[in-house]
């Protein structure tokens, strides 16, 4: 089967090993073992390390996916199934549903799962591109006239990556609407959700929206635990038990000290969830602070998640400038190319916020030699 190459994972492959200010990271600061079980206060931690590494639950323990199926309104544990990371349940969900020749909308800037692996399988992938003039949040009528009445599968997430832009609840059903009428799926990744950052942190799920909705989480992003490599897909059980069905070939479990970690932060998600939104918009001061001083960028400031996505106004190739600013100052950005906008850059504000202001006077100097 081939695929595309996979231009922010190459990215970080060829630039994060040596960068010495790693502003492309889009996790919030992460937890370690012991900050999670203080912050927990576990008590029964004994036990996990005294079990057998034989393998967990073939979907997931009955703790973790009552855990996962408080961060939703309608799903019980019978609507979730565990993988490995939201990577692993992207994959699953596409490789359960869409056949060659079904027409699949992504809307982009996106991860590039969405499109890339509908392509690989030989589906009809039309790809609906967000602008920073609509605040990074889709036209309706220009969607629906995409989507039209054959469409199998929309792709899509919210909050979304790397611009930040959250779509309301009320634009989210009318979504749903759209996708009614072509008896379509919505695929919403939803990796971000419990960080937007004023507010309920959580923003309504599509799979509590709409029956045929589909919401992939991890670990990684809102509890601060990407080491954990472990997420879930929430759905109907007609979508759950034919996502089983193809998982068997891929997954087995996760590790079983995976899902006692996951089960523990979820459980304590609000003490979690805090800390990580006052760390977000701790960074995000800085951010706005660097970009209202510098002249020669532009950037509708995000409502969610760790990531901005920058415009800028210099004549030269996202890949270009973000190279040739790494090899010049050791700052690592993410160019806006490998999500297939060029002219940007994305730029995470989570953690190490002396670096990140340290990083920005650095990058504020190289462009004025520009």
């Amino acid at each position: 089967m081939h695929i595309d190459k996979f231009k922010v994972e190459e990215w970080f492959n060829k630039y994060e090993y040596w960068a010495k200010y790693d502003l492309a990271d889009t996790c919030v600061d992460s937890l370690s073992v012991n900050e999670l079980l203080e912050i927990a206060k576990a008590s029964d931690v004994e036990e996990i390390f005294n079990r057998k590494l034989n393998y967990g639950d073939i979907h997931g323990s009955e703790r973790l996916k009552m855990a996962i199926s408080s961060l939703y309104e309608n799903q019980e544990v019978d609507n979730i199934t565990i993988t490995h990371g939201a990577i692993g349940a992207n994959q699953l969900v596409m490789h359960s549903l869409i056949e060659r020749g079904d027409k699949v909308v992504s809307i982009i800037p996106t991860y590039q799962q969405h499109y890339s692996i509908p392509k690989s399988v030989g589906a009809d992938v039309r790809c609906y591109v967000l602008k920073e003039e609509n605040n990074w949040l889709p036209d309706l009528d220009e969607l629906e006239e995409l989507v039209g009445q054959d469409t199998k599968i929309i792709c899509m997430n919210n909050p979304n990556n790397p611009t930040g832009a959250v779509i309301s609840d009320d634009m989210m059903i009318k979504i749903a609407r759209i996708a009614e009428k072509s008896n379509a799926y919505i695929l919403c990744d939803e990796v971000y959700r419990g960080l937007k950052h004023e507010g309920n942190p959580f923003t309504e799920s599509i799979a509590d929206i709409y029956d045929k909705g589909i919401s992939t989480g991890s670990m990684s992003k809102v509890f601060s635990l990407a080491g954990l490599r472990l997420g879930w897909i929430a759905a109907n059980r007609d979508v759950i038990d034919e996502v089983n069905h193809q998982r068997e070939y891929n997954t087995i479990s996760v590790g079983i000290l995976d899902d006692y970690f996951a089960a523990l932060a979820i459980e304590n998600k609000d003490k979690i969830i805090e800390r990580n939104i006052e760390k977000v918009n701790t960074g995000k001061k800085i951010l706005t602070d660097w970009l209202d001083k510098e002249q020669r960028v532009h950037c509708v400031m995000p409502q969610a998640g760790t990531t901005a996505f920058v415009g800028y106004d210099i004549p030269i190739k996202s890949t270009n400038l973000c190279a040739k600013l790494q090899e010049e100052t050791g700052v690592m950005l993410l160019p806006g190319e490998t999500m297939e906008l060029d002219g940007y850059f994305r730029i995470g504000y989570g953690n190490n916020f002396e670096q990140l202001e340290a990083a920005l006077g650095i990058f504020s100097e190289w462009l004025k030699k520009i």
